[in-house]
């Protein structure tokens, strides 16, 4: 049998935070509903109007100049990061186990600061993470450049919700005064803020999301000397999209943990679950017999094939103890079951990690 990896989004299948969004809530006048507003526009760009060069999680390098303009720094951001780790009951203790069967990583969006205390909080190899790199004090704006950046967030703050149908067809399907905003705020990033000092941070700040979260599994190879069908990915949004469909495509394990329709959409296993023991027996049977019995078992989820297919009697008991009644669900998604796993699995994002985190992208 050969070696098998594990590689993890962070934020969803590690943790319940939404740093970013946390962040700028935290730093910018009503700053979660600005979060909010851009990464829904996040979410158009990348899924719909797909222009050259822009991918999922942008969203992280787009409230850079917001951050800052407000006084956000590297030492403020680092303090408020390590202050509010929530972690996913089980997370810490599921990612000790699965690392001590097979090579594990943390592919995340967020930004290093955070993904740092995570690590100090849990105990993970720092070495093995892949994030978005930060230095806000690098950049310097000057006080005219503060108080425009303020004038743009109010605007910002004034232009309609960017609501839309999940199955919309294109730009131009968009309803109109979507279409107007989303005009508004491309001239604002695109031309004004791009012109400006902090327009560096646009052209500089390479967040960890959509291509990237691919190209981290890619590297994650180099260290293990495995191939792609080797790899269990888990994921739960936008910015994994790349990630879960190159896995599935080439052989290996894509799932989803309390993903949103993005996240399901790819994957080609779905749980939901409180507790992140799902992933350790998941893992467990990847690492011990491969992908065919992992689809064996979500296809049959039960205790009774559980028992026939793991090895590992403490990690039942375990599993048992927490839910003695009933178990999480764990589903493979098929095409007639796709639309019900996503409202069930979307629903159930939003009780773990607030409505709020819960509804972006």
């Amino acid at each position: 049998m050969r070696s098998k990896q594990f590689n993890t989004d962070c934020e969803g299948p590690i943790s319940l935070n939404d740093n970013a969004y946390e962040l700028t809530k935290h730093f910018i006048p009503n700053g979660d509903r600005f979060f909010a507003k851009i990464s829904k526009y996040d979410d158009i760009l990348a899924d719909i109007v797909k222009p050259p060069g822009y991918k999922a999680g942008d969203t992280l390098k787009l409230i850079l100049p917001f951050l800052k303009a407000y006084g956000a720094s590297n030492e403020t951001i680092t303090e408020y990061s390590a202050n509010n780790i929530i972690i996913v009951p089980g997370a810490d203790a599921t990612l000790k186990y699965i690392g001590s069967r097979m090579p594990s990583f943390i592919i995340s969006t967020s930004y290093e600061p955070y993904l740092n205390a995570l690590c100090n909080y849990i105990g993970f190899d720092k070495r093995h993470i892949y994030c978005t790199k930060l230095d806000l004090d690098k950049y310097m704006i000057d006080l005219d450049e503060i108080k425009r950046l303020k004038e743009i967030r109010e605007e910002i703050d004034s232009l309609p919700e960017l609501e839309f149908p999940a199955d919309i067809g294109g730009f131009y399907d968009l309803p109109d005064d979507v279409k107007e905003a989303v005009k508004r705020l491309d001239g604002f990033f695109w031309e004004e803020i791009l012109s400006m000092e902090s327009g560096e941070m646009l052209k500089e700040i390479n967040p960890v999301g959509g291509i990237e979260k691919a190209n981290a599994i890619l590297d994650s190879l180099k260290a293990t000397g495995n191939d792609l069908h080797d790899v269990m990915y888990v994921g739960d949004s936008i910015t994994d999209v790349q990630a879960l469909d190159l896995v599935k495509r080439n052989g290996g394990v894509a799932v989803s943990f309390n993903g949103n329709r993005y996240a399901v959409n790819k994957a080609e296993i779905a749980c939901i679950s409180g507790h992140t023991i799902v992933i350790s027996i998941i893992a467990d049977i990847f690492s011990m017999w491969g992908k065919e019995m992992v689809m064996e078992l979500a296809g049959d989820w039960s205790i009774d094939s559980i028992k026939r297919h793991s090895l590992d009697r403490m990690l039942i008991e375990q599993l048992l103890h927490i839910y003695p009644e009933s178990l999480p669900k764990v589903e493979v998604i098929r095409k007639d079951s796709i639309d019900r796993l996503t409202v069930e699995s979307e629903f159930f994002r939003k009780t773990m990690r607030g409505k709020e985190a819960g509804s972006l992208g």
